[in-house]
């Protein structure tokens, strides 16, 4: 798809969201033009709130790309909601079952036909309790393999003060400030054309988390923490990626 060709559905939505989020936000965008060219692109971005799939949609159209997310498939199913779903260009996958599989093959159409496709690596809101990055699943590693893209890393800092994820709380106030960086493709190079295992898919899973979490720091400042989960282990830079810990 590239740059964006809109249907009357895609437009329905800019002209829906896009006023109530410039009003309800104040933006500092930085790095659009590593999501501007023509391409597949896969995008990886930090999750910390509700709010950040608003916020990354409009800096990903501000990029002059339309923005594909991932939603679960059960929501395609309702209707008049999946049916605008699918038209606005949006991707249903399945999770947890045999027709992953099959939710892959729908990821790797949309790359390949030029999209500009979203991933939450982490697969959730953080549970880190600052919201600095946890160590993320494998399906971005997975797509990047599979299609050849360059990954872009984006970082969020701000939809946290649009919805509160610890307090489940919406901010209404208008021009609340948030930043959004992109950065350039992650150099994923030395894994082009490995097998899918799993070190290999964790290893660059790792890689990816790293750079989301070294320039979330930059937005932040102060010196990151190693990546959190819930089983008490990290990943650090002096730990070789996809190691235990």
């Amino acid at each position: 798809m590239g740059r964006r060709r809109l249907n009357f559905w895609q437009w329905f939505a800019v002209v829906l969201i896009k006023p109530v989020m410039t009003v309800w936000t104040r933006r500092t965008w930085r790095g659009l033009e590593h999501l501007s060219q023509d391409g597949p692109v896969i995008v990886v971005a930090n999750h910390i709130s509700h709010a950040d799939p608003l916020v990354c949609a409009h800096f990903v159209y501000d990029a002059g790309r339309w923005p594909q997310f991932l939603g679960k498939a059960s929501v395609f199913k309702v209707p008049v909601i999946g049916w605008i779903l699918h038209r606005c260009r949006q991707i249903p996958v399945e999770r947890g079952s045999v027709e992953a599989a099959r939710s892959l093959d729908a990821l790797v159409k949309a790359v390949n036909e030029g999209g500009a496709v979203i991933i939450y690596p982490e697969g959730t809101i953080s549970r880190e309790p600052d919201l600095w990055p946890m160590k993320g699943k494998t399906g971005a590693a997975r797509l990047a393999l599979a299609t050849g893209a360059p990954v872009v890393p984006l970082t969020m800092w701000g939809p946290e003060r649009i919805f509160d994820p610890h307090r489940a709380r919406i901010n209404p106030r208008p021009r609340i400030p948030v930043t959004v960086v992109a950065g350039p493709p992650i150099d994923l190079s030395r894994w082009a054309g490995a097998t899918p295992t799993r070190p290999v898919l964790e290893e660059m899973t790792d890689v990816i988390m790293l750079r989301l979490r070294d320039m979330l720091a930059e937005i932040r400042g102060g010196t990151p923490p190693p990546l959190w989960q819930r089983a008490g282990r990290s990943v650090t830079e002096d730990q070789h990626p996809g190691t235990p810990a």
